[in-house]
């Protein structure tokens, strides 16, 4: 798991949230950061540890020229995660089942699997590489195999990037439109202020290059450029300290990038101060997706990401950068318009076609709050990985499952 919160903790904490209290007692490991606190303040037992050591083989990340060097980071993490894993089973005897959040953490796979001995889910929840790093694919692919007793992919999207031979089963990620105690965290007021003629364009995530942040700046600019009326709203913050050696050098390397302050530089040099909104990290995300209509998810990820089926329950359609969207997470011109990645000026097209046809924001938002009913309920996504926790433990689990 990533420390900071993100759209892959937030996923397993709504389904942990909808799990039954009689059912499954969740324990977890996580690297130092916020997330941590958060399942904390939920009444889960945490371990935190420097960093859990990851493999990145997705279609983003994979290693290739400098980024190779990464891995010397993974290598050193690999004794804080072992570490980590050995406190947990000390201090946790009753363990049946491990859940490892993302393929990235195979090393984590590995090791969770010698220390605990216990059946072991891997879930899948980024899209992977497939056309380079054949060796790498052959190894993930005998790991899984060997430690993993079951494999879970978060949509059809993403098991179609896995290797072949996977028998990967598909538990769409979850959302709950009960109001909880996020729903009163504080939010910028601007967000909430007074609503004009102009159509309001949400982009919701870590300010991450891989977002798709620059695209979304650049494309405020050519709608400012072609007189439309759009206010931007990012809605987030940067996940990385680059203060010190240890910034200089991921800087200089090009292993990260001061995204908020480019944020805010782009904003002065194109005059955008009345066009982009920076509201900053929030929790209540449900005052986000009421102040918005239309979600953005320009990422170069290739994938539909959680802030477009949230938008959906609220009757918000997206623009999604992807190349081959499946109709089980989003369906173009239906739901809502996919782009080519890393084009600003795809972006900006689809953003003016929403301007200039306004009826299309209503019909392609019902057509997304449906599908997002039919997929995406957080009742029937818990339901479904503790149908697969039953099908894996070793142990049987609570006559509470039996009725169910």
């Amino acid at each position: 798991m990533c420390g900071s919160f993100n759209g892959s903790s937030r996923s397993l904490l709504e389904m942990i949230r909808a799990f039954p209290s009689e059912g499954v007692q969740a324990h977890l490991v996580t690297p130092k950061g916020d997330v941590a606190e958060l399942f904390r303040k939920e009444g889960i037992p945490v371990i935190e540890c420097a960093g859990v050591s990851q493999f990145d083989h997705t279609r983003y990340g994979y290693y290739r020229g400098r980024r190779w060097l990464v891995l010397l980071r993974e290598i050193y993490y690999l004794f804080p995660t072992l570490l980590a894993l050995l406190r947990a089973k000390a201090r946790w005897f009753s363990i049946d089942l491990v859940h490892v959040n993302e393929m990235t953490a195979l090393p984590a796979v590995v090791l969770a699997k010698l220390v605990f001995r216990k059946p072991l889910i891997l879930h899948v929840r980024s899209v992977q590489q497939t056309t380079n790093g054949r060796w790498r694919t052959r190894w993930i692919r005998s790991i899984v195999r060997r430690f993993c007793d079951a494999v879970v992919a978060i949509d059809d999207t993403v098991r179609q990037s896995l290797p072949e031979g996977f028998d990967a089963q598909i538990v769409h990620n979850g959302f709950s439109t009960l109001r909880g105690r996020e729903a009163e965290a504080p939010v910028d007021p601007r967000l909430r202020a007074g609503r004009d003629s102009a159509i309001r364009v949400g982009m919701v995530g870590h300010l991450l290059a891989l977002k798709g942040v620059y695209e979304f700046i650049e494309a405020a600019r050519l709608c400012k450029e072609r007189k439309i009326e759009v206010k931007f709203i990012l809605v987030g913050e940067g996940n990385r300290d680059l203060s010190g050696l240890r910034g200089t050098l991921l800087r200089k390397f090009g292993f990260a990038r001061e995204v908020r302050r480019d944020v805010e530089k782009l904003v002065q040099r194109y005059e955008l101060q009345d066009n982009v909104l920076l509201i900053g990290f929030t929790l209540n995300i449900r005052a986000v997706y009421e102040n918005i209509d239309v979600i953005c998810f320009p990422s170069h990820l290739d994938a539909v990401g959680r802030p477009v089926f949230e938008a959906a329950f609220f009757g918000v359609p997206s623009i999604v950068a992807i190349t081959n969207p499946r109709s089980d997470t989003f369906i173009h011109r239906e739901t809502g318009l996919c782009i080519e990645p890393q084009n600003p000026h795809a972006l900006a097209d689809a953003i003016e076609y929403f301007y200039r046809h306004p009826q299309e924001i209503k019909r392609m938002g019902g057509a997304a709050r449906k599908l997002a009913a039919e997929q995406f309920r957080i009742e029937n996504t818990a339901k479904r990985m503790l149908e697969i926790y039953k099908e894996t433990s070793v142990t049987r689990l609570p006559a509470f499952f039996e009725s169910k």
